[in-house]
């Protein structure tokens, strides 16, 4: 866990891969995973959310997007059936499900309580 303390977050959403996918949960204890598609109407409705917030809690949260159609291997592993769907990682372990294009105060009220509180939150 050294290392994801001091990894610093990036302030905008990255994206993996199922390469990568692994790397990014190892490098960063808060992860929040977008799972989502390009002809994905909803999905594109929750992008401009997820951008938001990843500024917001830079330096607590990395947000990352895995386009299903591209990523199959952990689409199947996480057993997604409907996108968008966005699971929250702490240390490497699913903690949080969202599924279906949500407004940014249900997101944000998931991640905030796996968050820890400091006087700029």
């Amino acid at each position: 866990m050294g290392r994801a303390e001091q990894t610093p977050t990036p302030g905008k959403p990255i994206v993996v891969t199922d390469e990568t996918f692994f790397d990014v949960l190892e490098t960063y204890p808060l992860v929040l995973v977008d799972f989502w598609a390009e002809w994905c109407g909803p999905c594109h409705m929750v992008a401009p959310i997820l951008e938001v917030l990843a500024k917001k809690y830079t330096g607590k949260l990395v947000v990352a997007k895995l386009n299903v159609d591209e990523n199959p291997h952990i689409t199947l592993k996480h057993q997604i059936r409907s996108i968008p769907t966005l699971i929250l990682f702490k240390n490497g372990q699913p903690i949080e499900k969202i599924v279906g294009a949500q407004p940014k105060h249900v997101i944000e009220t998931k991640i905030l309580k796996h968050i820890k509180h400091s006087p700029r939150t």
